[in-house]
């Protein structure tokens, strides 16, 4: 087997070539990607159900805006969360925060087990997702040479976008290439 390189805390950011409703105009952010698979949670889909509605303690952790995202189509009955640890850059596993596990740079995920305030003075803004995306050995690889993904590089600001409804279009227009004219497309092609 060929050795995978990591795309760990990098974006996936959706083709608008991709068909899949669960991912048109995705925005997935990384958490694992490894030769055993890809894990991942969608930025850009906020759900009407409020974080206090279903986890109350985190409530006050959690950016705006407070609700909980979609993650992604898997285990919609399971909650994750991601937090930015803000200040100077820390080295690995130097001086983290009980109950935050670094997945890349300033980006980490939180465990919902701990007490929120162990947590709370730490803690940049926090977002909640309900289920994940995940793809098996290969399949994200196979997706990325059919033409579905733009990989690209995540800033710790795209986890608590305070407009994720415009994250696709904003991550393509930051980029220093063609895909910034990507950002362009219209949602619906035909009525152009």
């Amino acid at each position: 087997m060929t050795e995978v390189s990591s795309l760990t805390g990098r974006l996936l950011v959706a083709t608008p070539a991709l068909a899949d409703p669960n991912f048109e105009r995705a925005v997935v952010l990384l958490l694992d990607h490894d030769e055993d698979g890809t894990l991942g949670v969608v930025l850009n889909r906020p759900t009407p159900v409020g974080v206090g509605d279903v986890l109350e303690p985190w409530a006050g952790l959690a950016g705006s805006p407070q609700v909980v995202f979609q993650g992604g189509p898997v285990a919609l009955d399971s909650a994750l969360a991601l937090a930015v640890v803000p200040g100077e850059a820390r080295g690995e596993g130097e001086g983290e925060p009980l109950g935050w596990r670094r997945v890349h740079g300033a980006i980490g995920l939180v465990d919902l087990e701990a007490p929120p305030e162990l947590l709370a003075a730490e803690l940049g803004s926090l977002r909640i997702f309900a289920g994940y995306a995940g793809w098996g050995p290969g399949q994200l690889e196979d997706e990325l040479v059919d033409g579905a993904w733009y990989v690209v590089e995540s800033e710790p600001g795209d986890v608590s976008s305070p407009d994720p409804e415009r994250l696709w279009r904003s991550v393509l227009r930051r980029q220093r290439s063609e895909l910034a004219m990507v950002a362009t497309y219209p949602d619906d092609p035909s009525l152009n």
